[in-house]
């Protein structure tokens, strides 16, 4: 419902900002397109969660009857630095920090016959470094483009709980790697304002790297892969 929601949004805003910019006429910003280097920012909306695998058969496990995932809202800052490779192509670096929770759910049945969720929140934030080519359309309407975007992202969680240790007596804490290696692919729109170019965007995040700390606790074995699944709207002016 959130993801929903957050798309429904953002087409929203593409219609406002559409009806404001894309102007019938004089194009703005004649000479944009034809210099080799862009600079910018980038705030983002973003939507943390995680691709889960988990054993087959939790049987072995008297009292776990299910694992799942619940993503959580987080935002995002980057610096745009965008060079251009020729008429319809670019090569976009964006560094920047993401702040983000996600949980994993353990659903425990005691003896009693009694379920209890229990979660393991992950708290994270992030260093990402993107790398993406851009391959935008001739310009529409005078002051808009659509464009996709593809790429890599290396990402390194300042906050990891790998080295962390539990209180004693206290909660089993879920462990993860700070390293992930990142696919990307999204959409956007640019619209041409009087003065600068301002982009919304869409884009998915997919990790390839299981991010699980294995540990001998039941929260760690019963998992079998732990990949890292983000959605991200942002909104970029250059």
């Amino acid at each position: 419902m959130k993801v929903k929601r957050t798309i429904g949004i953002l087409i929203l805003m593409l219609g406002l900002a559409s009806s404001s910019y894309a102007q019938f006429g004089v194009p703005n910003l004649l000479k944009y397109d034809k210099k080799p280097f862009h600079f910018g920012f980038q705030f983002g909306y973003d939507m943390f969660n995680y691709n889960i695998s988990s054993k087959p058969d939790l049987a072995e496990y008297d009292s776990l009857m299910m694992i799942n995932t619940r993503g959580m809202s987080g935002f995002s800052l980057g610096i745009v630095t965008d060079v251009r490779l020729g008429k319809y192509f670019d090569l976009r670096f964006i560094p920047g920090l993401s702040f983000g929770d996600r949980y994993v759910n353990y659903t425990i049945r005691y003896a009693s016959g009694t379920e209890i969720v229990t979660a393991k929140n992950v708290e994270s934030v992030y260093l990402d470094l993107p790398i993406l080519i851009k391959y935008k359309s001739s310009r529409m309407l005078n002051n808009v483009r659509a464009y996709v975007v593809a790429g890599g992202q290396y990402s390194f969680d300042m906050i990891s709980a790998k080295k962390k240790k539990a209180p004693e007596g206290g909660e089993v804490v879920l462990k993860l790697n700070p390293h992930d290696v990142q696919a990307q692919v999204g959409v956007g729109f640019d619209f041409y304002c009087t003065y600068f170019k301002f982009s919304t965007e869409l884009k998915m995040s997919f990790g390839f790297l299981n991010m699980l700390v294995p540990e001998d606790n039941m929260f760690a074995t019963s998992v079998t892969s732990l990949k890292s699944k983000n959605l991200q709207i942002s909104f970029i002016f250059e």
